[in-house]
């Protein structure tokens, strides 16, 4: 059935669609000043924590830390948006992604244990903020370089002038993108190793889908120096768990940032592979899907966790508790972890993380726009700070001092990005647009079996 045949499933699809389009906030006139502050405050954690140096961003703050490649590339793209937003300028967020990318440009790479920042283009997960080498003995990894060059890429898109800075940062872009050996970390096979070291060689566990791995193929599949076949996109979806949960039929993935990710950078409406066309929706109703499956389950609270309700829920990947407080028998509270709910996939220790209803914003603003008001409203500067929502916390803990509530102290930069980069797509659709230029995201999309709506226009 192609996109376009005229069928009442196809008009269905449609008008799903354009229900969907993220639109401005209406009646409710609070709704644009929060959504003001929430935008700053959160591009200043990037602007702000970044070594000024180097461009490396912290993996968290203020705890002392090392630098995630992850939250790098989110860093370079929320300049972009300081720019549209008028926080910083064109120059400003010129000079410092120029400074990042020859950082990363420059620094030793090979299959050395120690001493580089890493291999075939790929680099270690954690970085040391100072030196940008390998943080003790994390993972080359797959995933997180997915994610620094969809950052970097976003830069190439934007910095389109003549001047010499934006001339450089495209050189340096390419360079960057086009050195990651995607087709060795395939290993032969149909699916991408989730990373690599030098001490054992390649991790055991692989890409399959459906995940936040969905961009990484993309992005591997548009390389024009280390390109992977086109069968790696069917060995990623034939994986897929579609089902009903919480009154939603959708492909299931548990933790929210899983449905987020990828949606950051690529503007899935109204374009579909083989298997969404199949089902006849788009990857976008997907995650619109999954986040009111999430809010349901919260909702609904079967495990009667101190808190949930229709304001306050959001279960994804984040920090949590741990040891702190009473323990309680019955429940196993988490430090970081990947929380999430679905048909096949339960973690609830009754920590809620404010990014997951953030980085769901674009897809659902009726739902998410009042939960992180209200979570702000509610707990203040316990929650909602100088950058903005810190990750997480949790009313159910219980301290010996008769105080209950833990909240974090921390700001995480993987979790920070998808907030302020889906806030903007809600609005202006910044990082959709921008991609939208990139032959590398046309390509791989195109290769994926993707097709109609804004791929297919020239």
């Amino acid at each position: 059935m192609t996109l376009f045949r005229r069928t009442a499933a196809v008009w269905l699809f449609l008008a799903l669609c354009w229900a969907c389009v993220p639109k401005q906030p209406g009646g409710d006139t609070t709704a644009t000043p929060f959504l003001d502050s929430l935008s700053q405050q959160t591009f200043s954690f990037f602007w702000e924590t970044a070594n000024a140096e180097n461009g490396q961003l912290p993996d968290r703050w203020p705890s002392e830390s090392f630098s995630s490649i992850a939250a790098t590339g989110f860093g370079l793209s929320t300049y972009l948006v300081g720019v549209e937003r008028g926080y910083i300028t064109r120059v400003q967020a010129a000079e410092r992604t120029l400074r990042t990318l020859r950082f990363l440009q420059h620094l030793p790479k090979g299959e050395a244990a120690q001493g580089v920042a890493g291999h075939k283009g790929f680099f270690y997960h954690f970085l040391d903020m100072k030196t940008g080498l390998r943080f003790q003995q994390v993972e080359l990894s797959t995933i997180d370089t997915g994610l620094l060059m969809a950052g970097v890429l976003s830069a190439q898109a934007y910095f389109d002038g003549s001047d010499t800075t934006e001339v450089h940062i495209r050189a340096l872009a390419d360079t960057l993108y086009r050195a990651v050996e995607w087709d060795w970390a395939m290993q032969d096979k149909k699916v991408m190793s989730m990373g690599w070291h030098p001490e054992r060689g390649f991790i055991d566990a692989t890409w399959r889908g459906y995940n936040e791995g969905m961009i990484l193929y993309i992005l591997a599949l548009g390389s024009p120096t280390h390109t992977i076949s086109s069968e790696s996109w069917k060995a990623w979806t034939d994986t897929y768990q579609w089902t009903k949960y919480q009154g939603q039929e959708f492909v299931n993935f548990g933790p929210l940032f899983g449905h987020q990710y990828s949606h950051l950078y690529i503007d899935f409406r109204g374009i579909q592979d083989a298997y969404m066309r199949e089902k006849g929706i788009d990857y976008f109703e997907n995650s619109r899907r999954a986040t009111y499956a999430n809010r349901a389950y919260c909702v609904n609270n079967a495990a009667a966790f101190v808190g949930y309700d229709k304001n306050i829920w959001g279960l994804t990947a984040c920090d949590g508790p741990g040891n702190e407080g009473k323990q309680n028998p019955n429940v196993a509270f988490q430090g970081y972890h990947a929380r999430g709910a679905s048909q096949f996939y339960l973690q609830d220790d009754g920590t809620i993380a404010p990014t997951a209803a953030g980085g769901s914003l674009a897809f659902a603003p009726e739902i998410c726009i009042p939960a992180l008001k209200h979570m702000k409203r509610r707990f203040g500067v316990k929650v909602y700070d100088r950058y903005g929502f810190k990750d997480a916390f949790n009313l159910s803990i219980v301290y010996e001092n008769g105080t209950t509530g833990w909240f974090d102290k921390d700001y995480l930069g993987i979790d920070q990005g998808p907030i302020v980069l889906q806030l903007e797509n809600y609005r202006s659709e910044l990082l959709w647009k921008v991609m939208k230029k990139s032959p590398y995201i046309r390509a791989g999309l195109k290769k994926a079996g993707f097709a109609g709506g804004w791929l297919d226009e020239k």
